[in-house]
């Protein structure tokens, strides 16, 4: 069970960082890699390809800005889910990122987050399915989010 993270780019590592420090906290592994669907499409898809033949659970979260293809890419060839969660600096930014990755062809489903913390509770959330421990400390940060109110 681990995230496969591909970012498009080496500058999407700071941003990846805001999604891992969530998932270090329930202990969940993962593996990040730079493959940019633009650029060198070959690696994304030998990627895609290496994780379909295993038998664990494994969920993508895909980083790219600008024109998101990597997350339509990944969703193409993928059996597993992809949750892509577009970097951006400001409002501008956020329009072009958010537009360009809402809008993927059909048969390419992808999962928008926007928020990089719920973007890390929501593939925690798809590995508790099958991850008994996972699901128990899912269940206690709920438990403590709701003690707060």
């Amino acid at each position: 069970m681990f995230i496969q993270f591909l970012l498009g780019s080496d500058t999407d590592h700071d941003f990846a960082g805001k999604i891992t420090k969530v998932l270090d906290e329930f202990e969940v592994t993962y593996d990040i890699k730079v493959a940019s669907a633009h650029k060198v499409p070959e690696k994304v898809i030998e990627i895609i390809k290496a994780n379909n033949a295993k038998e664990e659970a494994i969920c993508y979260i895909t980083i790219a800005g600008r024109s998101n293809g990597l997350s339509g890419v990944t969703a193409g060839s993928a059996i597993h889910p992809v949750i892509a969660c577009p970097p951006f600096q400001d409002k501008s930014d956020y329009a072009v990122n958010i537009h360009s990755t809402l809008q993927m062809p059909s048969d390419t489903p992808v999962l928008t987050v926007i928020d990089p913390v719920n973007a890390a509770l929501c593939a925690a959330r798809i590995l508790a399915l099958t991850d008994k421990d996972l699901k128990l400390k899912i269940e206690e940060r709920i438990k403590n989010v709701k003690g707060k109110f």
